[in-house]
């Protein structure tokens, strides 16, 4: 028998799991009361994703090789029918954990079911239920763009008209019409991001991954990848999670987030339930001159400043009551206010009060 890693129990699990002689502590953990159990335990239908306690290490150099963990104790349900957007800086492990729910990567421990399915034992059969696009996609350059489309077709069993039929299907959705016969080598950016997409879709999944899908892309192609992605959860019912840098893009698109740091989801709710329960303050935006207003982060009730484009972004604990006294500080210091503008907090600000 195989071992299955996602049975393993949590490293940080305080039972002790008895080792046979002649056995392996891994053999141990494997057929110990809470690893069966968890895999006999049916995950919920409503449920596209359903994963606890997932841990994930990688190691690095061959002298002195070192571990780095990736994931420690990760926990997700994703209800079917959503789109889930995971946040969370450079390294924060967001990778990492998509490549372990579309397959790609397996688990140290933890236990992950998604589609009803184990994600390792039952790998095969997912695979034919879900499809993944990254942000860096990557082609054979030679191929134009409907070629790309059919053979990812083939790879999943689709031949003659059934192939012909959805090759048409997904270069219309996709709106790439006008370039079905260009090279990929000649695409901008934002065509190979929709090249992308639509060779994720070949499959009809149910469950789609997306890896910074608007990496790069100018603002009116954005704008487009996006409407996709919304309709194809509105009118298709098709599930996704995505990762992205980009907050009005998760604002926009995503039911709920969940914000990752050094392998950890620190929140997890809505956009509104996030701004809401970090109680950020009023964000009061000034344009001065001089810019630079050292002292400005120590004025009273001021509970963070920051440099945005030219303004100046103070977090107070309200702004009615901070702004006139922030006004005449700054004119009795012979500062002048070019522009004021005061705001609630956006998303933006819960991912700048979570990162730090």
């Amino acid at each position: 028998m195989t071992t299955n890693p996602f049975t393993l129990r949590p490293p940080h699990s305080r039972r002790k799991v008895a080792v046979r002689p002649g056995g392996t502590l891994a053999a141990a953990q494997r057929h110990s009361p809470g690893a069966v159990m968890r895999r006999m335990l049916p995950s919920s239908p409503m449920l596209a994703i359903d994963a606890h306690d997932v841990t994930k290490t990688f190691k690095s150099g061959w002298l002195r090789p070192t571990r780095t963990a990736a994931l420690r104790g990760v926990s997700l349900t994703v209800p079917r029918g959503t789109i889930v957007g995971l946040l969370g800086p450079n390294g924060a492990g967001k990778t990492t954990l998509l490549s372990i729910l579309a397959t790609l990567l397996t688990p140290d421990s933890g236990s992950v079911r998604v589609l009803g399915h184990d994600v390792v034992r039952d790998a095969a059969r997912l695979r034919r239920r879900l499809n993944m696009a990254s942000g860096r996609p990557s082609f054979l350059w030679s191929l134009r763009v409907g070629e790309i489309v059919a053979f990812y077709g083939r790879l999943y069993g689709l031949s003659g008209s059934k192939l012909r039929r959805r090759v048409d299907e997904l270069i219309e959705l996709c709106e790439l019409g006008a370039n079905r016969r260009t090279p990929y080598s000649e695409l901008s950016t934002g065509l190979k991001q929709r090249v992308a997409l639509a060779k994720s879709l070949v499959n009809d999944p149910e469950l789609l991954f997306l890896d910074e899908p608007t990496l790069g892309l100018d603002p009116d192609v954005s704008v487009r990848v996006r409407r996709h992605i919304a309709d194809l959860r509105s009118q298709r019912g098709i599930t996704i999670v995505l990762t992205t840098h980009y907050m009005r893009e998760a604002d926009e698109l995503c039911d709920e987030i969940a914000f990752i740091k050094a392998g950890r989801i620190l929140a997890r709710g809505t956009p509104a339930e996030l701004k809401r329960r970090i109680r950020l303050g009023d964000v009061i935006a000034l344009r001065l001159d001089p810019p630079a207003v050292p002292w400005l982060g120590e004025a009273p009730g001021v509970l963070r400043c920051r440099a945005v484009d030219g303004w100046v972004e103070c977090t107070v604990d309200g702004a009615e009551k901070r702004l006139p006294d922030l006004l005449r500080a700054l004119s009795a210091e012979g500062i002048a206010v070019r522009n004021v503008r005061v705001r609630e907090p956006e998303l933006e600000d819960v991912f700048v009060e979570l990162a730090r």
